[in-house]
């Protein structure tokens, strides 16, 4: 079992890199997470709070957050169903998170992908993403922690996609990532 966490703020590229993976190579498959709460739908699974709680009394969930109004899940049986099945690339932007998924997947071997690029970059696509709340994300770019232990770190405003890729793909198959 295989998987891969891309780590970064928002606008750092975790989408777009995630879809040349696919490109790349089809085994590569976004994880979506479990959202409730409004926005964006496209990239997660939508659920309700109620679902939520049922998930956290069952102890399913591997990580939680709160953000731009809305709940995030990444819950333990769709993870597992989908590392059995496919590489999940898991987005996160908290070190807590990727600290979360490692414990919880231990026996998975996980390539951890630092993505970042310049403010004013971020600046940029957050804008002509016109999701409305550019200052949020702003908020949320800024309190993004540098996450210590990555098997890779690419700057996205140096690395086209498909480049992004091919490096993260060698860190998988290669003795870069490793078991944690």
């Amino acid at each position: 079992m295989r998987g891969v966490i891309l780590y970064g703020p928002p606008a750092s590229g975790k989408d777009t890199v995630t879809a040349a993976l696919h490109k790349l190579n089809d085994k590569y498959q976004q994880f979506r997470r479990l959202k409730a709460g409004p926005g964006r739908t496209v990239g997660y699974r939508m659920s309700t709070v109620a679902e939520l709680a049922a998930l956290r009394a069952s102890g399913d969930v591997v990580w939680e957050n709160r953000r731009y109004g809305a709940v995030y899940v990444i819950d333990q049986p769709g993870l597992r169903a989908q590392l059995q099945e496919r590489i999940p690339v898991v987005h996160v932007g908290q070190v807590n998170a990727v600290d979360a998924v490692l414990k919880a997947f231990s026996g998975a071997r996980w390539t951890v992908v630092a993505l970042a690029c310049p403010r004013d970059v971020a600046v940029r696509r957050i804008v002509e993403r016109q999701t409305g709340d550019v200052e949020e994300r702003l908020r949320a770019w800024d309190e993004t922690e540098a996450v210590a232990d990555a098997d890779l770190t690419i700057d996205t405003s140096k690395s086209s996609p498909d480049v992004a890729a091919r490096l993260i793909d060698q860190a998988v198959r290669g003795s870069r990532a490793a078991t944690r």
